[in-house]
C-alpha cells in the first residue's frame, strides 16, 4: 500500500510540474505573439506613411519643377507639337499604316 501511495504521489508530483512548466511556456508564447503583433502595427504605420510620401514625390508639379529646373526642359511651341491618330499608327511591327510608307509620319 505504501508503494502505490509513492507512486501516487510521484504521478500527481509529475502533473504538477508538468502544469506548471506548460503554463510558463503558454505565458513565453502569449508575450512574442503581443510582441509580433505590436510590431505589426507599427510596420503597418510605417507603410502608410511611405505610401503617402511616394505620392508626394511623384505628384506632377514636382516632376515637372525637376524638368524644368534640372533638366532645362521646357513646354515645346505649339507650332512644333505633332498630333499622332490611331489610324496613323502601323497595325503589327513592320506594317505601314493606311497610305503611309514605311517609317512617315505626317506633319
Amino acid at each position: 500500500m505504501v508503494r502505490l501511495n509513492i507512486l501516487l504521489l510521484l504521478a500527481a508530483v509529475l502533473c504538477a510540474l508538468s502544469v506548471v512548466t506548460s503554463q510558463h511556456k503558454a505565458r513565453k508564447l502569449f508575450q512574442a505573439l503581443e510582441s509580433e503583433q505590436e510590431r505589426s502595427k507599427q510596420l503597418e504605420v510605417e507603410f502608410g506613411q511611405l505610401q503617402l510620401e511616394l505620392s508626394t514625390w511623384a505628384t506632377s508639379p514636382r516632376i515637372e519643377k525637376i524638368a524644368r529646373d534640372k533638366l532645362r526642359m521646357k513646354t515645346p511651341e505649339a507650332a512644333k507639337i505633332i498630333t499622332v491618330s490611331p489610324e496613323d499608327l502601323p497595325r503589327r511591327a513592320g506594317e505601314a499604316g493606311p497610305g503611309k510608307q514605311g517609317g512617315e509620319v505626317s506633319r
